[in-house]
């Protein structure tokens, strides 16, 4: 099913850059989808390290527990990804297709099978194929080339109206060197690691364990801080891949915290940023892009609770679909997160504008006064819950009927 390209999706592709090490490969197979690729493969060098981050649905895929049972092994020479079928709740069978593929790829390969990780997006329940992927690696690793990001990023869409990528540069032991990135998402979103898919790929020389913990504080703030629907995948997945081949490995490099690594660390928090808004950006029907901002509450994590009610509340969403500047559901959404919150000190911006303080309407507001950021693509919400120091910011959409079109047909 085609979709209408959402109105706050990019102008345009990023051009993003090879990176050493790295080659790339799309392929139709026909495991959903017909006439467009649906098996991606990017293979990698010898000596790639591996970082990973996923779902904590209890329901999780085959593809996530092959990862992070073979995460511990620190390499990887090729992620296989396929769309159409998330090979989740198919049992016995969907461990023997990830096995099968992931022997298939180790064979061609010359590596061993737990170097090659594996996702997979779309319907849940159905049993995969494995013969659709292993029949196509040949021709993937024929045609592997380190300039195909744009091809990489449309053969993971599923119900994605645009495809996702993004590119930044840092210094890094004397050496510039390279992030790209590509993603796909746009509806079972919700954190703990909103059915999102995102791979990353360096030519940075880094340990897999120091490669790890700056991936985890990536995601945290971005992709952990992002929801359409309040639901999380069985798939979640983010791998991020470093191939060493830009040079420059940092002598003596045991802490995540070393001063040497914040020029990289900072450009990878940007890209997983980026990335992650446009994910909520693609949100299924999505009209309204939504930023949400918890000042005020008792630490953090109580802030960031009280944001996602606000975000994920459908009365919120749907107020904001119709440029309706109902306040007062922001006010339910915050009362009913279940953190502390003191009604008579709480204040409430929306576009910049103060609605209520003091706990009840500003004296001085008048609703023609947002109505032009109401209309807008991108609308900001600010609360103060007059508790403590604690904040959050988490991203959303509105929710319009296309949502209910879109995945009332998803299987038809």
């Amino acid at each position: 099913m085609a979709h209408q390209v959402s109105p706050l999706a990019p102008a345009a592709f990023p051009e993003l850059p090879p990176i050493a090490g790295v080659r790339l490969a799309a392929a139709e197979t026909g495991i959903r989808y017909k006439n467009r690729p649906d098996v991606l493969m990017a293979l990698l060098d010898p000596g790639t390290t591996v970082a990973g981050c996923f779902t904590m649905s209890k329901s999780r895929s085959a593809p996530v527990d092959w990862c992070a049972a073979n995460l511990g092994g620190g390499s990887a020479r090729a992620v296989i990804i396929n769309a159409g079928n998330a090979n989740a709740f198919t049992g016995k069978a969907g461990v023997a297709t990830v096995t099968a593929v992931a022997k298939a790829a180790a064979h061609q390969l010359k590596c061993k099978a737990g170097e090659i990780f594996q996702a997979s997006t779309g319907v849940i329940g159905e049993p995969l194929n494995p013969d659709f992927i292993t029949g196509a690696l040949g021709q993937l690793a024929a045609e592997a080339d380190p300039d195909r990001w744009s091809a990489a990023a449309h053969a993971i869409m599923t119900t994605d109206t645009f495809p996702k990528a993004c590119t930044v540069k840092a210094k890094l032991g004397g050496k510039t060197v390279t992030i790209n990135g590509i993603a796909k998402g746009s509806g079972m979103i919700a954190p703990d690691m909103a059915t999102m898919l995102v791979f990353i790929f360096t030519d940075a020389a880094l340990p897999a364990k120091i490669l790890q913990k700056l991936l985890t504080r990536a995601v945290n703030p971005s992709f952990n801080c992002i929801t359409v629907d309040g639901d999380t995948s069985t798939s979640d997945t983010v791998l991020m891949f470093a191939t060493g081949a830009a040079g420059g490995a940092l002598t003596g490099l045991r802490s995540a915290d070393d001063a040497r690594l914040k020029g990289f660390s900072k450009a990878l928090d940007t890209l997983c940023m980026d990335l992650a808004h446009q994910v909520a950006r693609d949100g299924e029907g999505a009209e309204k892009f939504i930023e949400i901002a918890i000042t005020g509450a008792e630490n953090d994590k109580a802030a960031h609770r009280i944001a996602m009610s606000v975000a994920n509340s459908p009365l919120v969403k749907t107020a904001i679909a119709g440029e309706d500047a109902n306040w007062g559901r922001v006010v339910m959404a915050i009362g009913k997160a279940g953190e502390k919150a003191i009604r008579d000190k709480l204040k409430i911006k929306i576009g910049g504008i103060t609605v209520a303080k003091n706990g009840m309407r500003d004296p001085s507001y008048k609703e023609s006064d947002i109505m032009p950021h109401m209309k807008g693509r991108h609308i900001v919400i600010e609360t103060d819950v007059g508790v403590g120091k604690g904040k959050s910011r988490v991203w959303t959409c509105d929710l319009t009927h296309r949502y209910i079109d879109i995945n009332g047909s998803y299987r038809s």
